[in-house]
């Protein structure tokens, strides 16, 4: 299968090592800034066969890739995605899908009308820890769901956001909620019942003065089942990143997953007792190298299996814009005061450009 990377930066290296790894054909990699594409060609000793492209679309025209992984800024995934789609490529594209329901739309639409597949690369849902805790919610074990909890706990520094001044900025970006923690923003709302009532939230930005957007915000969500859950996320940690933690409880089950990025269990406790929580912490335990764990080489591998078995990937598009639907309801409340009742049918970060001016 013809692959090509639109994007060179800071997650590319998990991309080309996923495609590296499941033999796709690298037939391309894409980046306005060429030194960006030299140096991932060195660094992972890609063939000569490899083309270099500074624009998408004269590679698009002439490589004319099955699949292709979107690693830009957020704030160009959707005029990119399109314009993939258009040419009849599947597509990866890196979290957020879009950065405004209108596009998230129009990119579900647009495959859906082009017969290709959509990927949003939440890849934290195929973590160990996270299909464990998905298996037995879709045994029921917990009974009936009470509440979830998310808490996303890091840092970023002003070196971070100054090698990439997209970063923290509402039209190509967003805060802490929407770059940072969608990741768990994104399991809390699948783990329980994805379908959401109404939303209360607030954010702030309390230590980087320098970015729009906020670099802390706590939500209460209220779930159609019934439930509720908690979102605390922020990058104002000192000094270094400290946890990414999924709490759910259940009528009959408590379970946390822990760790940088919840590839761990540290508790697993269910009314059944069906296992040894002691033995499921063994094995679903995982120390990956980064924050991004080994979650993409799982997602490439569903997204070829959906395009070879024509189903929809298990991360598709519907998915990337609950997530996405649920930070933007955050801001919303946000900056109105006012709690939001969902679903949003429109709503962007560009709303929020002087929300902390």
């Amino acid at each position: 299968m013809k692959y090509a990377l639109i994007g060179c930066g800071r997650i590319s290296p998990n991309h080309i090592v996923a495609a590296s790894k499941l033999s796709l054909e690298i037939v391309a990699l894409c980046d306005i800034v060429s030194d960006n594409i030299d140096d991932k060609i060195i660094k992972f000793d890609l063939p000569e066969s490899v083309r270099k492209y500074t624009d998408y679309h004269q590679m698009l025209t002439t490589e004319k890739p099955e699949l292709v992984a979107i690693a830009t800024e957020s704030g160009k995934h959707a005029s990119i995605a399109l314009d993939c789609i258009n040419a009849g490529c599947n597509v990866i594209i890196e979290k957020p899908i879009a950065l405004s329901l209108e596009d998230a739309d129009k990119i579900i639409a647009f495959a859906k009308e082009k017969n290709v597949k959509v990927c949003v690369c939440h890849q934290n849902r195929f973590n160990k820890s996270i299909q464990k805790i998905r298996e037995a919610i879709d045994k029921r074990r917990f009974g009936k769901l009470l509440y979830g909890a998310a808490h996303i706990r890091w840092a970023r520094d002003y070196e971070y956001y100054h090698r990439a001044p997209w970063r923290g900025t509402w039209e190509q970006d967003g805060g802490a909620l929407m770059n940072q923690c969608i990741h768990d923003i994104d399991l809390l709302r699948w783990m329980m019942g994805d379908e959401i009532i109404e939303v209360v939230g607030m954010t702030d930005r309390l230590k980087h003065s320098y970015i729009e957007a906020e670099d802390f915000g706590i939500a209460l969500i209220k779930f159609a089942n019934g439930s509720y859950g908690v979102i605390e996320g922020t990058t104002n940690v000192y000094p270094r990143n400290l946890e990414e933690t999924l709490y759910i409880f259940g009528e009959k089950g408590t379970v946390k997953a822990g760790g940088e990025a919840v590839n761990i269990i540290e508790e697993w406790r269910f009314s059944d007792y069906l296992d040894d929580p002691e033995d499921v912490k063994r094995q679903c335990h995982e120390a990956p190298p980064n924050i991004y764990g080994f979650g993409h080489a799982r997602l490439y591998r569903d997204m070829i299996d959906a395009i070879q078995e024509n189903r929809e990937p298990y991360v598709n598009g519907a998915a990337g814009r609950s997530a996405l639907e649920l930070v933007l309801a955050i801001y919303l409340s946000a900056s109105t005061g006012k709690s939001i009742k969902l679903p949003l049918q429109s709503c962007s970060t560009v709303q929020f450009k002087d929300r902390f001016i």
